[in-house]
Protein backbone atom coordinates (compact mmCIF):
# COMPACT_ATOMS: atom_id res chain seq x y z
CA UNK A 1 0.00 0.00 0.00
CA UNK A 2 1.38 3.28 -0.77
CA UNK A 3 1.27 6.47 1.58
CA UNK A 4 -1.41 7.96 -0.85
CA UNK A 5 -3.53 5.20 -0.59
CA UNK A 6 -3.11 4.84 3.13
CA UNK A 7 -3.94 8.25 3.98
CA UNK A 8 -6.85 8.19 1.79
CA UNK A 9 -7.94 4.91 3.39
CA UNK A 10 -7.15 6.20 7.21
CA UNK A 11 -9.02 9.84 5.97
CA UNK A 12 -12.24 8.11 5.40
CA UNK A 13 -12.28 6.59 8.68
CA UNK A 14 -11.33 2.94 7.06
CA UNK A 15 -7.62 2.66 8.61
CA UNK A 16 -6.23 3.13 11.90
CA UNK A 17 -6.53 7.02 12.22
CA UNK A 18 -4.08 7.39 15.63
CA UNK A 19 -1.50 6.54 13.73
CA UNK A 20 -0.36 3.54 14.58
CA UNK A 21 -1.09 2.52 10.39
CA UNK A 22 1.68 4.27 9.20
CA UNK A 23 3.94 1.64 10.53
CA UNK A 24 2.12 -0.86 8.05
CA UNK A 25 2.63 1.14 4.76
CA UNK A 26 4.73 -1.30 2.45
CA UNK A 27 8.33 -1.45 2.05
CA UNK A 28 8.95 0.74 5.76
CA UNK A 29 11.59 2.75 5.74
CA UNK A 30 11.91 6.59 4.29
CA UNK A 31 8.25 7.45 1.97
CA UNK A 32 8.67 10.40 -0.89
CA UNK A 33 6.33 12.40 -0.32
CA UNK A 34 6.91 15.86 -2.51
CA UNK A 35 10.32 16.11 -4.34
CA UNK A 36 13.00 15.90 -1.68
CA UNK A 37 10.15 15.23 0.95
CA UNK A 38 9.93 12.07 2.80
CA UNK A 39 8.43 10.68 5.67
CA UNK A 40 9.86 8.60 7.96
CA UNK A 41 6.72 6.77 10.22
CA UNK A 42 7.55 5.71 13.65
CA UNK A 43 6.80 6.47 17.22
CA UNK A 44 7.34 10.27 16.26
CA UNK A 45 7.56 10.12 12.74
CA UNK A 46 10.81 12.10 10.85
CA UNK A 47 10.74 14.24 7.93
CA UNK A 48 14.04 14.02 5.80
CA UNK A 49 14.81 17.14 3.78
CA UNK A 50 17.16 16.49 1.06
CA UNK A 51 18.18 19.37 -1.48
CA UNK A 52 21.45 21.08 -2.91
CA UNK A 53 23.59 17.98 -1.59
CA UNK A 54 22.79 18.00 1.64
CA UNK A 55 20.16 16.38 4.48
CA UNK A 56 17.71 17.69 6.94
CA UNK A 57 15.42 16.26 9.48
CA UNK A 58 12.38 18.07 10.83
CA UNK A 59 11.99 15.67 13.93
CA UNK A 60 14.67 13.13 15.07
CA UNK A 61 12.79 10.07 16.60
CA UNK A 62 12.42 8.25 20.41
CA UNK A 63 15.44 6.81 22.32
CA UNK A 64 14.92 3.45 21.49
CA UNK A 65 14.78 3.74 17.40
CA UNK A 66 18.00 5.96 17.23
CA UNK A 67 20.20 3.20 15.00
CA UNK A 68 17.26 1.88 12.35
CA UNK A 69 16.33 5.78 11.65
CA UNK A 70 19.99 6.14 10.92
CA UNK A 71 19.91 3.33 8.30
CA UNK A 72 16.46 4.15 7.24
CA UNK A 73 17.46 7.49 6.42
CA UNK A 74 20.59 6.44 4.78
CA UNK A 75 19.14 3.42 2.44
CA UNK A 76 17.02 7.36 0.94
CA UNK A 77 19.75 9.60 0.88
CA UNK A 78 23.85 9.61 1.72
CA UNK A 79 24.40 13.43 1.54
CA UNK A 80 25.11 14.59 4.63
CA UNK A 81 23.08 16.04 7.41
CA UNK A 82 23.85 19.46 8.12
CA UNK A 83 20.47 20.77 9.63
CA UNK A 84 17.70 19.34 12.28
CA UNK A 85 14.91 20.32 13.85
CA UNK A 86 13.12 19.82 16.86
CA UNK A 87 9.11 20.33 16.52
CA UNK A 88 9.17 20.26 20.60
CA UNK A 89 11.33 18.71 23.33
CA UNK A 90 9.42 15.50 24.04
CA UNK A 91 11.52 12.62 23.98
CA UNK A 92 10.27 10.96 20.94
CA UNK A 93 11.08 13.75 19.06
CA UNK A 94 14.67 14.36 19.65
CA UNK A 95 16.87 11.48 20.35
CA UNK A 96 17.79 10.25 16.80
CA UNK A 97 20.60 12.89 16.09
CA UNK A 98 23.45 10.91 17.47
CA UNK A 99 24.12 8.04 15.12
CA UNK A 100 24.67 11.32 12.82
CA UNK A 101 26.73 13.16 14.78
CA UNK A 102 28.76 10.24 15.33
CA UNK A 103 29.09 9.59 11.58
CA UNK A 104 30.10 13.51 11.39
CA UNK A 105 32.69 12.97 13.55
CA UNK A 106 34.09 10.08 12.35
CA UNK A 107 34.15 11.66 8.91
CA UNK A 108 36.00 15.09 9.98
CA UNK A 109 33.12 16.97 9.12
CA UNK A 110 30.98 19.81 11.22
CA UNK A 111 28.32 18.29 13.29
CA UNK A 112 24.66 18.87 12.23
CA UNK A 113 23.19 21.87 13.62
CA UNK A 114 20.08 21.46 15.71
CA UNK A 115 17.38 24.17 15.55
CA UNK A 116 14.61 24.29 18.28
CA UNK A 117 12.35 26.88 19.66
CA UNK A 118 14.32 28.80 23.08
CA UNK A 119 11.97 26.74 25.62
CA UNK A 120 13.36 23.37 24.49
CA UNK A 121 16.00 24.02 26.75
CA UNK A 122 13.73 24.84 29.64
CA UNK A 123 12.10 21.55 29.13
CA UNK A 124 15.48 18.94 28.90
CA UNK A 125 16.43 21.24 32.51
CA UNK A 126 13.14 20.09 33.69
CA UNK A 127 12.93 16.59 33.12
CA UNK A 128 17.02 15.90 34.88
CA UNK A 129 14.88 17.75 37.64
CA UNK A 130 11.88 15.79 37.97
CA UNK A 131 13.41 12.52 36.38
CA UNK A 132 11.86 10.17 38.44
CA UNK A 133 8.44 11.43 38.02
CA UNK A 134 8.60 11.61 34.69
CA UNK A 135 9.66 8.27 34.63
CA UNK A 136 6.93 7.29 37.51
CA UNK A 137 4.21 9.28 35.32
CA UNK A 138 5.04 7.48 31.65
CA UNK A 139 5.28 3.78 33.34
CA UNK A 140 1.75 4.45 34.74
CA UNK A 141 0.19 5.98 30.96
CA UNK A 142 1.78 3.51 28.65
CA UNK A 143 1.74 0.65 31.41
CA UNK A 144 5.01 -0.11 31.22
CA UNK A 145 6.96 -1.27 34.35
CA UNK A 146 10.41 -0.68 34.63
CA UNK A 147 10.24 1.91 31.82
CA UNK A 148 13.25 4.49 32.90
CA UNK A 149 13.49 8.69 31.62
CA UNK A 150 16.87 10.04 29.89
CA UNK A 151 18.91 12.49 32.58
CA UNK A 152 20.93 13.10 28.94
CA UNK A 153 19.97 15.30 25.95
CA UNK A 154 21.21 16.20 23.19
CA UNK A 155 20.47 20.27 23.17
CA UNK A 156 20.46 22.69 20.04
CA UNK A 157 22.89 24.56 19.08
CA UNK A 158 20.41 27.80 17.48
CA UNK A 159 17.25 28.08 19.47
CA UNK A 160 14.81 31.22 18.27
CA UNK A 161 11.76 32.96 20.04
CA UNK A 162 9.19 33.96 17.43
CA UNK A 163 9.95 32.70 14.25
CA UNK A 164 13.21 32.01 12.20
CA UNK A 165 14.04 31.01 8.39
CA UNK A 166 16.17 28.48 7.54
CA UNK A 167 17.71 27.79 4.21
CA UNK A 168 18.42 24.15 2.84
CA UNK A 169 19.74 24.21 -0.51
CA UNK A 170 16.76 25.64 -2.25
CA UNK A 171 14.58 25.18 0.47
CA UNK A 172 13.34 27.54 2.87
CA UNK A 173 12.33 26.22 6.29
CA UNK A 174 9.85 29.03 7.75
CA UNK A 175 10.19 28.07 11.41
CA UNK A 176 7.29 29.90 13.95
CA UNK A 177 6.54 29.29 17.60
CA UNK A 178 3.16 27.78 18.70
CA UNK A 179 1.80 26.89 21.88
CA UNK A 180 -0.51 23.37 22.37
CA UNK A 181 0.27 20.70 23.61
CA UNK A 182 3.69 22.11 24.60
CA UNK A 183 5.02 25.75 25.22
CA UNK A 184 8.13 24.75 22.90
CA UNK A 185 6.68 24.11 19.44
CA UNK A 186 7.94 24.61 16.13
CA UNK A 187 6.27 24.82 12.94
CA UNK A 188 8.22 24.11 9.64
CA UNK A 189 6.18 25.47 6.50
CA UNK A 190 8.53 24.69 3.37
CA UNK A 191 6.73 27.10 0.17
CA UNK A 192 8.92 25.86 -2.36
CA UNK A 193 7.18 22.40 -1.79
CA UNK A 194 3.96 23.79 -0.28
CA UNK A 195 4.20 20.84 2.24
CA UNK A 196 3.71 22.10 6.61
CA UNK A 197 5.36 20.02 9.30
CA UNK A 198 3.02 20.32 12.39
CA UNK A 199 4.94 18.77 14.94
CA UNK A 200 2.06 17.52 17.38
CA UNK A 201 0.23 20.40 16.73
CA UNK A 202 -2.30 17.95 14.79
CA UNK A 203 -1.73 13.95 15.86
CA UNK A 204 -4.67 12.27 14.18
CA UNK A 205 -7.02 12.03 17.56
CA UNK A 206 -8.27 14.90 19.71
CA UNK A 207 -5.70 17.56 20.70
CA UNK A 208 -3.62 15.72 23.85
CA UNK A 209 -4.54 19.63 25.55
CA UNK A 210 -5.80 18.16 28.90
CA UNK A 211 -2.93 15.56 29.72
CA UNK A 212 -3.53 14.71 33.71
CA UNK A 213 -0.57 13.67 34.73
CA UNK A 214 2.15 16.10 32.87
CA UNK A 215 2.62 20.15 32.64
CA UNK A 216 0.28 22.97 31.51
CA UNK A 217 -1.16 22.77 28.25
CA UNK A 218 -2.42 25.57 26.21
CA UNK A 219 -5.69 25.11 24.34
CA UNK A 220 -6.17 28.69 23.20
CA UNK A 221 -3.06 28.99 21.58
CA UNK A 222 -3.23 25.71 19.83
CA UNK A 223 -6.46 26.89 18.14
CA UNK A 224 -4.83 29.79 17.06
CA UNK A 225 -1.93 27.87 15.54
CA UNK A 226 -4.53 25.54 13.91
CA UNK A 227 -5.64 28.27 12.24
CA UNK A 228 -2.43 29.73 11.27
CA UNK A 229 -1.15 26.23 9.50
CA UNK A 230 -5.03 26.39 7.76
CA UNK A 231 -4.22 29.61 6.01
CA UNK A 232 -0.79 28.74 4.51
CA UNK A 233 -2.30 26.84 1.70
CA UNK A 234 -0.19 23.86 2.17
CA UNK A 235 -1.09 20.73 -0.15
CA UNK A 236 0.64 17.98 1.65
CA UNK A 237 0.90 17.88 5.78
CA UNK A 238 3.01 15.98 7.62
CA UNK A 239 2.25 15.45 11.59
CA UNK A 240 4.68 13.81 14.06
CA UNK A 241 2.22 11.27 14.83
CA UNK A 242 -0.38 9.80 12.36
CA UNK A 243 -0.15 9.63 8.57
CA UNK A 244 0.12 12.40 6.07
CA UNK A 245 -2.63 14.75 4.80
CA UNK A 246 -2.69 15.00 1.17
CA UNK A 247 -4.95 17.75 -0.87
CA UNK A 248 -5.47 21.52 0.31
CA UNK A 249 -9.06 20.96 0.89
CA UNK A 250 -8.20 18.32 3.43
CA UNK A 251 -5.89 19.85 5.16
CA UNK A 252 -7.80 23.09 5.25
CA UNK A 253 -10.46 21.10 6.98
CA UNK A 254 -8.87 18.94 9.58
CA UNK A 255 -7.21 21.95 10.35
CA UNK A 256 -9.83 23.98 11.13
CA UNK A 257 -12.18 21.55 12.39
CA UNK A 258 -9.62 20.84 15.33
CA UNK A 259 -9.56 24.37 15.93
CA UNK A 260 -13.02 25.09 16.19
CA UNK A 261 -13.86 21.41 18.51
CA UNK A 262 -10.93 23.07 20.86
CA UNK A 263 -12.33 26.48 20.79
CA UNK A 264 -16.20 24.98 21.72
CA UNK A 265 -14.69 23.46 24.57
CA UNK A 266 -12.76 26.81 25.58
CA UNK A 267 -15.79 28.80 25.48
CA UNK A 268 -17.68 26.56 27.01
CA UNK A 269 -15.57 26.26 29.92
CA UNK A 270 -14.69 30.27 30.37
CA UNK A 271 -18.81 31.03 30.47
CA UNK A 272 -18.86 28.56 32.88
CA UNK A 273 -15.69 30.06 35.01
CA UNK A 274 -17.24 33.30 34.34
CA UNK A 275 -20.40 32.57 35.48
CA UNK A 276 -18.71 31.02 38.96
CA UNK A 277 -19.54 27.44 38.36
CA UNK A 278 -17.08 24.91 39.96
CA UNK A 279 -14.89 22.98 38.40
CA UNK A 280 -17.22 19.53 39.25
CA UNK A 281 -20.21 21.08 37.62
CA UNK A 282 -18.13 22.52 34.67
CA UNK A 283 -16.62 19.09 33.99
CA UNK A 284 -20.06 17.28 33.95
CA UNK A 285 -21.54 20.10 31.78
CA UNK A 286 -19.06 20.43 29.21
CA UNK A 287 -19.16 18.50 26.22
CA UNK A 288 -17.37 18.41 22.82
CA UNK A 289 -19.33 19.75 19.58
CA UNK A 290 -21.44 16.69 18.58
CA UNK A 291 -21.10 17.53 14.39
CA UNK A 292 -17.83 16.74 14.98
CA UNK A 293 -18.00 13.12 16.54
CA UNK A 294 -16.93 11.12 13.46
CA UNK A 295 -13.79 12.61 12.28
CA UNK A 296 -10.92 10.25 12.42
CA UNK A 297 -9.04 13.00 13.75
CA UNK A 298 -11.07 13.89 16.85
CA UNK A 299 -11.24 10.81 18.39
CA UNK A 300 -10.30 10.65 22.21
CA UNK A 301 -7.99 7.70 22.04
CA UNK A 302 -5.46 9.20 24.01
CA UNK A 303 -6.52 12.86 26.00
CA UNK A 304 -10.33 13.72 26.20
CA UNK A 305 -12.27 16.21 26.52
CA UNK A 306 -13.38 16.52 30.24
CA UNK A 307 -9.33 16.81 30.86
CA UNK A 308 -9.09 19.40 28.32
CA UNK A 309 -11.62 21.48 30.75
CA UNK A 310 -9.80 20.72 33.75
CA UNK A 311 -6.58 21.87 32.41
CA UNK A 312 -8.20 25.12 31.07
CA UNK A 313 -9.61 25.58 34.65
CA UNK A 314 -6.00 25.02 35.78
CA UNK A 315 -4.69 28.02 33.54
CA UNK A 316 -7.47 30.32 34.15
CA UNK A 317 -8.64 29.60 37.67
CA UNK A 318 -5.87 28.05 39.96
CA UNK A 319 -6.22 24.81 42.01
CA UNK A 320 -8.99 25.83 43.91
CA UNK A 321 -11.93 23.81 42.43
CA UNK A 322 -14.82 26.01 43.88
CA UNK A 323 -15.83 23.28 47.16
CA UNK A 324 -14.52 24.38 50.32
CA UNK A 325 -13.89 21.46 51.69
CA UNK A 326 -11.15 21.04 49.19
CA UNK A 327 -9.36 24.06 49.96
CA UNK A 328 -7.56 22.51 53.52
CA UNK A 329 -8.58 19.00 53.10
CA UNK A 330 -8.53 16.42 55.46
CA UNK A 331 -5.89 13.46 54.64
CA UNK A 332 -8.22 11.12 52.07
CA UNK A 333 -7.50 8.37 54.27
CA UNK A 334 -8.81 10.07 56.98
CA UNK A 335 -11.92 11.13 55.10
CA UNK A 336 -12.32 7.33 54.01
CA UNK A 337 -11.87 5.74 57.58
CA UNK A 338 -14.90 8.12 58.68
CA UNK A 339 -17.26 7.44 55.57
CA UNK A 340 -16.15 3.21 56.47
CA UNK A 341 -17.06 3.74 60.03
CA UNK A 342 -20.92 5.53 58.93
CA UNK A 343 -20.52 2.77 56.04
CA UNK A 344 -20.50 -0.50 59.07
CA UNK A 345 -16.70 -1.31 57.74
CA UNK A 346 -14.18 -1.47 54.89
CA UNK A 347 -16.47 -4.47 53.25
CA UNK A 348 -19.35 -2.36 53.41
CA UNK A 349 -17.53 0.44 51.06
CA UNK A 350 -16.43 -2.19 48.73
CA UNK A 351 -19.88 -4.08 48.30
CA UNK A 352 -21.23 -0.36 47.67
CA UNK A 353 -18.71 -0.76 44.70
CA UNK A 354 -19.45 -3.71 43.49
CA UNK A 355 -23.38 -2.49 43.03
CA UNK A 356 -22.04 0.41 41.61
CA UNK A 357 -20.55 -1.30 39.05
CA UNK A 358 -23.46 -3.89 38.42
CA UNK A 359 -25.61 -0.49 38.18
CA UNK A 360 -23.64 0.62 35.52
CA UNK A 361 -22.61 3.89 37.81
CA UNK A 362 -18.41 3.57 37.18
CA UNK A 363 -17.42 6.72 38.48
CA UNK A 364 -19.21 6.37 41.80
CA UNK A 365 -17.44 3.00 42.29
CA UNK A 366 -14.10 4.08 41.75
CA UNK A 367 -15.09 6.71 44.59
CA UNK A 368 -15.78 3.75 47.10
CA UNK A 369 -13.78 1.17 46.19
CA UNK A 370 -10.79 3.64 46.56
CA UNK A 371 -12.16 4.85 49.69
CA UNK A 372 -12.66 1.43 50.93
CA UNK A 373 -8.62 0.48 50.36
CA UNK A 374 -7.58 3.98 51.90
CA UNK A 375 -9.61 2.87 55.19
CA UNK A 376 -8.43 -0.90 55.28
CA UNK A 377 -4.47 -0.49 52.93
CA UNK A 378 -3.92 -4.44 54.11
CA UNK A 379 -7.13 -5.90 53.27
CA UNK A 380 -6.95 -8.53 50.87
CA UNK A 381 -10.63 -8.86 49.72
CA UNK A 382 -10.81 -4.70 49.73
CA UNK A 383 -8.05 -5.14 47.41
CA UNK A 384 -10.10 -7.76 45.19
CA UNK A 385 -12.68 -5.45 44.94
CA UNK A 386 -10.53 -2.76 43.96
CA UNK A 387 -8.71 -4.17 41.42
CA UNK A 388 -11.89 -5.60 39.81
CA UNK A 389 -13.71 -2.08 40.16
CA UNK A 390 -10.23 -0.23 37.88
CA UNK A 391 -10.16 -3.34 35.92
CA UNK A 392 -13.87 -2.53 35.20
CA UNK A 393 -12.92 1.05 34.86
CA UNK A 394 -9.91 0.25 32.38
CA UNK A 395 -11.84 -1.27 29.81
CA UNK A 396 -14.85 0.71 29.70
CA UNK A 397 -12.52 4.26 28.63
CA UNK A 398 -11.33 4.46 25.46
CA UNK A 399 -8.52 7.34 26.21
CA UNK A 400 -5.22 5.74 26.79
CA UNK A 401 -4.53 8.20 29.54
CA UNK A 402 -7.68 7.29 31.50
CA UNK A 403 -7.03 2.91 30.53
CA UNK A 404 -3.34 3.58 31.95
CA UNK A 405 -4.17 4.98 35.36
CA UNK A 406 -7.22 2.88 36.04
CA UNK A 407 -5.04 -0.42 34.77
CA UNK A 408 -2.39 0.92 37.41
CA UNK A 409 -4.86 1.35 39.76
CA UNK A 410 -6.05 -2.21 39.23
CA UNK A 411 -2.39 -3.83 39.02
CA UNK A 412 -1.42 -2.54 42.48
CA UNK A 413 -4.35 -3.93 44.14
CA UNK A 414 -3.75 -7.37 42.24
CA UNK A 415 -0.21 -7.29 43.81
CA UNK A 416 -1.85 -6.79 47.63
CA UNK A 417 -4.40 -9.34 47.00
CA UNK A 418 -2.59 -12.01 45.37
CA UNK A 419 1.29 -11.38 46.13
CA UNK A 420 2.44 -14.41 44.62
CA UNK A 421 0.51 -13.82 41.23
Amino acid sequence: MSVIELADQVWNGAGDANGIAGFNVTGGGVHEVAEGVGWRPGFGNVIPLRDGGELALFDTGNPTDAAKLHADVRAWSDEPLTRAVYSHGHIDHVFGVGPFDAEADAAGRARPTVFAHESVVDRFRRYVLTNGYNAVINQRQFRQPGLTWPAEYRHPDVTYRDSLTVNHGGLTLELFHAKGETDDATVCWIPERKVVCTGDLFIWVAPNAGNPQKVQRYPVEWAYALRRMAALGAEVMLPSHGVPIFGADRIRQALTETAEWLESLIEQTLEMLNAGARLDEIVHTVRAPAHLADRPYLQPRYDEPEFIVRNLWRRYGGWYDGNPANLKPAPDATVAAAVAGLAGGPGKLADAATAAVAGGDLRLAGHLAEMAVLAAPGDVGVHRVHAEVFGTRAKAEESLMARGIFTWAATESRRIADPTG
